[in-house]
Order: structure tokens, then C-alpha cells, then sequence
């Protein structure tokens, strides 16, 4: 009698998705469309929490960054700090795509 035995076969782990899609995105021309999106959504991250808190970006269309303000006080304050915001906006790889914040 014959036993039977399991076979093995080797466990491959997954790929990470993520930079296969970049690939694809990039490779499709849509870069600056990816990026701008990237900043829109990593918005809390880039400003921290105090103005995370009174803000949301909400879109992003040819260069320009739109972000929503709870209200004129801090559109005040964050109008004032714009320039350290798209500075630290463009030292991200994705930020080069954002020419301008316009606040609503």
C-alpha cells in the first residue's frame, strides 16, 4: 500500500499593491492628478492637528489645492501660516504638483 504524501509547495507572501497601482497611474500620465489627490488626503498629516481641526482639503484641480475652513478666524491664521504649509507641502515627493491653497 502507497501513502500518500502532502505536497509542499513553497508559501509566497503578496506584493504590496500600492506601488504596483503608482506604477500603473504613472505610466497612464496621470501623475499630477495622484499627487495632488496624495496631498488632499495626507491634508491632517501635513498641518497638524490644531489646523487639521478647523480645516479639510477637499479637492485638488489643475495645481490648485481647495481646502474648507470651519470659519474667518481661522481662515485668518491659516492664511497666515500658507507659506510654511506649502513649504512643507512641497518637501513632500507627491507636493510639487500644488502651485496654490485657496481657502472657502
Amino acid at each position: 500500500m502507497q501513502t500518500r504524501r502532502a505536497k509542499k509547495t513553497a508559501r509566497v507572501e503578496p506584493l504590496p499593491i500600492l506601488p504596483v497601482i503608482e506604477k500603473v497611474i504613472r505610466g497612464l500620465g496621470f501623475t499630477k492628478r495622484y499627487d495632488g489627490w496624495q496631498v488632499v488626503t495626507k491634508w491632517p498629516e501635513i498641518v497638524g492637528e490644531n489646523i487639521a481641526a478647523a480645516s479639510k482639503a477637499e479637492r485638488y484641480a489643475d495645481g490648485i489645492l481647495y481646502v474648507k475652513v470651519k470659519s474667518d478666524t481661522w481662515r485668518m491664521e491659516i492664511h497666515m501660516k500658507i507659506d510654511t504649509i506649502m513649504s512643507e507641502i512641497k518637501k513632500l515627493p507627491y507636493g510639487k504638483s500644488i502651485k496654490e491653497i485657496r481657502l472657502a
